[in-house]
Formats: structure tokens, sequence, C-alpha cells
């Protein structure tokens, strides 16, 4: 039986005997597949149909432990499959194809099976998204999408909401909005946070007064990147009426990103907060709302900030107003040189992403490059990327070609990015 056994793996039979060889046989077969690599991708697909769960497990995890665009379609199929775990397995593993390594973050490496129930969570960072030049197969986020409206469990759910937010799934996350869980309502405003929709957010409007606190901060949160200026008196409502300090925080920065004019005496007042997230907040909102007349109000807040997250968004607010100085002590050179601090680099990447849109503050940190640190190549690389346009390819492609490969890796990426926004 051995020797026949083996014929029929070797051959890619086994699976088509079906109940000929019990469930241990065929898991077994499958396992030992894996260990062939690429070429037994079309032997192992077959078994992603099997009548047993069990097997059908063996099959969607070897076919993510091998990786790569070819597993797609078997993936795909597998996203179908009414049992739980292998619809967490296939989501993670879709997400894997287009963001290698994310296996090993996903969901599914912290599943436990008792018996039919299935027991799942998240890891600690939900900050991942592919690079905005990869493009990803309609039918991946098709399936994805249909598990984000109707997987087998509230996991299951919950992890296809986020996926679709990582692969940028646009057409396929609206449905989760409107789930009755919060985790899966929860996980569907991240993922519009990092597809940034403008025409979703008025969808989302009615989660702004949601009586938990997590739902509606991200709620906020996400109407402020949106830039839906419509739910505006929504939003001070919210502020007027906040619960706790997580919400009035969250109502604050949400208006900061709108920047409407009649908040800005909330900013003025709020500079001054005895909280470091209100002062934040206000000093961002100050930043782009834009007056000539408050400079003076955050010189003083420059100077006399103590802590760092509060003073990031004092510069910020100083540069946007056109302080384009860059020597030693000034606004712009502190956000540049954060950008070496691992601590707060997230910080002033954000606010220079934003800064970078405009041209003028672009040719004032384009000398700066020359002189830079690695970190501060490596971040500026990824900043203009994402805001950058034509004057930044050549400093783009001096990053590309540095002596340090890490840099030189960077530089070569954040080419492809800028170049794939560019009309």
């Amino acid at each position: 039986m051995k020797t026949l056994f083996s014929f029929l793996l070797i051959s890619g039979l086994a699976f088509s005997q079906g109940p000929s060889l019990d469930t241990k046989q065929r898991a077994k077969a499958v396992r030992d597949l894996a260990k062939q690599g690429q070429d037994a991708i079309p032997k192992i697909a077959p078994y992603v149909g099997d009548p047993d769960v069990s097997v059908r497990v063996e099959a969607v995890k070897a076919l993510v432990e091998i990786g790569g665009p070819k597993t797609a379609d078997a993936l795909v199929k597998a996203a179908g499959d009414n049992d739980a775990e292998i619809q967490i397995r296939a989501t993670d593993g879709l997400v894997n194809v287009y963001l290698p390594g994310y296996i090993k973050v996903g969901m599914s490496g912290t599943i436990q099976r008792v018996g039919t129930s299935i027991k799942a969570k998240f890891g600690s960072t939900n900050d991942q998204v592919i690079d905005a030049y990869v493009q990803v197969r309609p039918e991946v986020i098709a399936a994805i999408g249909k598990l984000a409206r109707g997987g087998a469990t509230v996991e299951a759910r919950a992890n296809a909401a986020r996926a679709i937010g990582i692969l940028r799934g646009r057409d396929a996350i609206v449905e989760a909005l409107h789930s009755k869980d919060d985790p899966v309502m929860f996980e569907g405003l991240i993922a519009l946070q990092k597809i940034r929709d403008p025409s979703a957010a008025p969808r989302i409007a009615f989660l702004l007064g949601d009586l938990d606190d997590k739902i509606q901060t991200a709620a906020l949160e996400t109407t402020g990147l949106l830039l839906n200026r419509a739910a505006a008196p929504d939003v001070r409502s919210a502020l007027a009426h906040a619960r706790n300090i997580k919400v009035r925080r969250s109502a604050l920065e949400a208006l900061a990103m709108l920047a409407d004019a009649p908040d800005h005496a909330e900013f003025i007042r709020d500079l001054n907060d005895k909280d470091e997230s209100i002062r934040t907040a206000a000093a961002e909102g100050l930043g782009r709302l834009k007056t000539p007349g408050d400079r003076g109000v955050l010189d003083k807040a420059f100077l006399d900030e103590k802590k760092m997250g509060a003073r990031l968004a004092d510069a910020f607010a100083l540069v946007s107003l056109g302080n384009l100085d860059t020597s030693e002590f000034s606004p712009l050179r502190y956000l540049v040189n954060t950008l070496s601090l691992r601590s707060y680099r997230s910080f002033s990447n954000a606010y220079l992403t934003e800064l970078t849109r405009d041209q003028r503050v672009r040719q004032a940190i384009y000398p700066m490059l020359a002189q830079a640190t690695k970190d501060e190549k490596m971040q500026m690389s990824s900043i203009l990327a994402r805001s950058g346009d034509r004057d930044s390819i050549p400093y783009l492609d001096t990053i590309s070609k540095d002596p340090d490969n890490e840099v030189a890796q960077e530089g070569i990426r954040g080419l492809r990015t800028l170049r794939a926004r560019l009309p």
C-alpha cells in the first residue's frame, strides 16, 4: 500500500482516488507535495475541494507556505469555503501574494480550533498597505469582499475587511460598514482610511455618534482623513458632547483635518490645553487654516512646547504658514531631523507628506538631502513617492544610486511609486 500511495502522490493522483485513501493519507499527501515548492501547486489545488475539512485546511496551509502569484487561483477558490479557518487562512494567503511576509503577522497565525469552534485574533499592528503601483486582480478583491459581507464568523468577516484595506479594495469595503458586528465595522473604517476614497465618506456619517467609543473615534478619524466637510456640524456635536478624552481628541483631530474657518477660535483656545493630543490637534488645525496672523502664537508655542508630539505639530503649522527656513533650529529642519528618531518618525513622515505637496516646501528640502542621514533619505523617499512631482524624480534617482543598498532600494521603490502616480 505504501508503494502504491507513493506512486499516487508522485503522479498527482492521490486526490482523484477520493475515499480509497483515508483522510490522514490525503493530508500527508498535501504536506509532502508542499515540499516540492511551486511545481506542486497544480497538484495541491484539487485538495482545496476535498470532502474533509482537515484536508482542505492542509491544502490551504500548503499553498500559503509555498506562496507566490501562482497560488492565487486556488486560494480564491478556498475563500469560498464555508469553514471559518479556511476563510481566514485563504484571506491571509491572498494578502501575502501581494504583500510578502504578511502571513507572519496575519490572523491565521493565531487560529485555535476546538471541535467546530474557531478562535483567532489580530496582532497589534494595522498599518500594512500595498504600494500604489501594485495591481490586485479583481477576482481576488471580489472573493475577499464576499467574505467581509458573509464570512462564517465575526473573525472571518473582520479579517476580510482588514485585508480589503491592505489591498486597497475600493469597491469591496462599503458593505462591511453596515455590519451589525463592531469588529467588522471597525476594520471597515480603518480600511477606508487606507483606501482614501472620499466618495465613501457620506456613508459613514451615521457612525459619528456611535455609542461604542472605538467605533465613534474611528469614524471621526476617517471623516477627517476623507475630508468630508459636509459632516463638520456632526463632528462639532461629537466634540461638544464627548463622553471622554478619547472622543474629544478624535473629534478635534477630525476638525483639524477638515480645517473649517468657524473652528479657528477653538484651535486657538486649545493650543494651550493641558492635554498634549489636544494641543497637537489645535496646532494642526491652525496650520491647515493658514491664517497669517497666527504666526506669532505658533512661534511662541514652538519655542515653549516641552512635549515632542505637540512640538512637531507646531513645526508643521509654521512650515504650512510659509516658514521655509532650514537653519539648525528651524521648524522644517526639526521635522526632517525627526525622521531619524524611530519613536516619532511616523509623525514627522505624515506631516512632511502633507507639506511636500507644496512645491515650495519640496524645493526647500531638496538641498538638505545631500547631507541627510540614512533614515532621513529612506523616509524622504517614501514621502516624495507619495507627495512629490516630476521635480522630485532627479532626487529620488540620486537616492536610488546610494552606496547603501537599503537606501538605494527605498529610492528605487519611491521612483516606481511616484511614476505610477504621475499622469
